[in-house]
Order: structure tokens, then sequence, then C-alpha cells
């Protein structure tokens, strides 16, 4: 039976197969370079601050693809509460980076991950059927 789609897919496999590790590497060399930043608070580059650069960049990059091949999987309660997990996670630690204390980078990562929940819930519940499927 021929799945029909709401919007035509104008790339191709190879594109979307490119693009599935280019967006994690270069969100993660984003995120790694903010961290080593954010530790280094102005002062000057140390091969310790850019190996946590690039580390960090590693495991983000790895973990966002972890979670781009498993979430979709899951239940949309399950789906959101992964990449908010992700996204507080990720926050938390860029900003404890800044110096600030473990009180507050752990409200801050709160925060962002309930927003963030509450974002891809509606997303999601508003994307599915009454079974759970996703609607494309």
């Amino acid at each position: 039976m021929a799945q029909t789609t709401l919007r035509p897919d104008i790339f191709g496999v190879r594109t979307h197969r490119i693009t599935a590790w280019a967006v994690p590497v270069a969100l993660g060399l984003v995120y790694g370079y903010w961290v080593a930043a954010n530790d280094r608070s102005g002062g000057p580059i140390t091969g310790w601050n850019v190996l946590l650069g690039f580390v960090s960049a590693i495991v983000f990059a790895a973990a966002w693809m972890g979670l781009h091949a498993l979430a979709p999987h899951m239940l949309r309660e399950l789906h959101a509460g992964l990449w908010s997990a992700f996204a507080g996670i990720a926050f938390g630690f860029m900003y404890s980076e800044t110096g600030a204390s473990v009180l507050r980078s752990c409200a801050m990562a709160l925060a962002v991950a309930a927003a963030t929940f509450v974002t891809l819930f509606y997303r999601y519940y508003t994307h599915e059927d009454a079974e759970g499927h996703r609607i494309r």
C-alpha cells in the first residue's frame, strides 16, 4: 500500500543521510565551543580548555544522534521527556561552567527542561492520531 505524504520530500536519501550526521556534529561543535568559552571566563585558552570543548562536543553529538534514533519509537510522553531531559542536562552543564552555584544551575536546567517538555509534548500530541501513530 502506498503511503501519501502531506508535504513533498524535495531532498533525496543521500541528503537526509548527510544531514543526519552534519546537524549533530555542527551543533556539538557549537556547544563544545560555548562550554569551553564559559569555562575560561574570558581568560587565556589552555589545552585543558580545548579538551573540555572537544569532549563536550563529542558527548553532545553522540547523545543527540542516540536520541534522534531512539526517541521517535517511544510514546509521546516519553519522547518529549527524553528530549527535555537532554535539553535540561545540556543547558545545566553549560550553565554550571559559568561558575554559578549548583542550586542555580539545577534550577535553570529544570526550567529549560520543563519549557522544552511542554513545547514538545504539545507538538507530538497535535501530530499524532488517537492510537499514537504519527501523522506526517
